[in-house]
């Protein structure tokens, strides 16, 4: 991957060149932006860039690098057991999978990972026996003789016992060995990695940038490139989701409005708290990282019904699809005076659940909260 491969983010590019160029490389780089913004694109360009500026065969090492098979290129990045790997998965034995998910989606996220491999009811992990294949790879001598480039992705991912057997090495790294962290959550890190790490901090794609790459890579019309580049809030991701329509929304569509109204009936109603209850258990069997995402998912409906609320429709992008549920009619349940609350309860939920507490508890009590805040009334205006 080239830095023109790259959407936006020009003054990185020139810095990383730059830096390059004369010799001034961090052997430790922590590249932080959200999801979206091209982190990790950046971190492979930058890689490719390293490793093949002093080949002797450019040409060669830039293939081997666009095919993510260079010797010299290394990545470790959440993995889990599957069919194929029973126990002590590690980023080595899915290569393959990576190779073809970054050929499909270098702006995808975790969930997006996740599904690619058919393990989006897991957690993704770094764990010590990956640390203990980093070490192992980074001893031996660079096979072509430059750098050796190793690109983590999603560091926060790691557990404390990787994170630990990882310190020294990402402190006093081997002759011409250099880590890129690429992390979408500067904070989940342990502050002994971020310390070794110079931060460079990525911002959100613009709506020009956006628009620009949906209309000559997605071959579509300016004004529907418009659209999703406004919609798409900075994240490239997001805009291609919106593009191409996952399933996965349909899905979280049903369980939310199925949720809502639920929620609705429940105040004095005590019999329809088994229905919340239900639906509780439903999506505490879908698996964590599923979890996690249809609560983001949960985050921006009402956002949008928000916005929808206060007139700001130009600003709204979520079209539902259910038949019988009209955003219009939803949107006034949601006002300055719950949207706060509602906000604080969807991220604590995000919150335990990622600590792995008990996905039915977590989204039951979330629900029973949820009943009291969506009834709540918007005080009046005095003019």
């Amino acid at each position: 991957m080239f830095f023109k491969d790259v959407l936006g983010q020009e003054y990185i590019k020139s810095y990383l060149k730059s830096s390059a160029d004369n010799h001034r490389i961090p052997h430790a780089q922590l590249f932080v932006g959200k999801e979206g913004s091209g982190t990790l694109p950046m971190a492979i360009a930058y890689a490719q860039y390293l490793l093949c500026s002093t080949s002797d065969n450019k040409e060669a090492c830039q293939l081997k690098c666009a095919n993510l098979a260079h010797p010299d290129l290394h990545f470790a990045f959440p993995v889990t057991t599957n069919d194929q790997v029973k126990s002590h998965p590690i980023s080595a034995l899915f290569m393959t999978e990576w190779r073809a998910f970054m050929k499909e989606q270098p702006y995808g996220n975790l969930y997006n990972w996740l599904q690619f491999i058919g393990v989006e009811n897991k957690q993704g992990l770094i764990g010590v026996d990956e640390a203990a294949d980093i070490v192992k790879s980074l001893k031996l001598k660079s096979y072509e003789g430059g750098f050796k480039v190793m690109i983590i992705w999603m560091p926060e991912k790691m557990n404390s016992a990787a994170a630990n057997k990882l310190l020294k090495l990402i402190e006093e790294p081997p002759e011409k060995t250099i880590f890129i962290l690429v992390t979408e959550d500067e904070e989940q890190l342990i502050s002994t990695i971020t310390s070794r790490c110079q931060a460079i901090y990525f911002k959100a794609i613009s709506e020009k940038e956006i628009t620009d790459a949906l209309i000559h890579k997605e071959k579509i019309s300016e004004n529907a490139a418009i659209k999703i580049a406004h919609s798409a809030e900075g994240n490239y991701n997001k805009a291609l989701h919106l593009l191409h329509h996952d399933a996965g929304d349909d899905l979280f569509e049903e369980w939310f409005i199925v949720w809502v109204r639920a929620a609705f009936k429940a105040k004095g109603n005590a019999a329809v708290i088994e229905q919340l209850v239900a639906w509780s258990d439903t999506i505490a069997k879908s698996g964590r990282e599923t979890q996690k995402h249809f609560l983001k998912y949960c985050l921006q409906f009402f956002r949008q019904a928000l916005l929808y609320n206060y007139q700001a429709q130009s600003l709204v992008f979520l079209e539902t699809k259910t038949a019988n549920f009209d955003l219009k009619k939803f949107a006034p349940f949601v006002h300055s005076a719950n949207i706060l609350d509602i906000e604080k309860e969807l991220n604590s939920a995000l919150y335990h659940i990622e600590r792995n507490g008990n996905a039915k508890i977590i989204l039951l009590d979330l629900s029973i909260k949820l009943t009291r805040l969506l009834h709540s009334k918007e005080p009046a205006i005095n003019n």
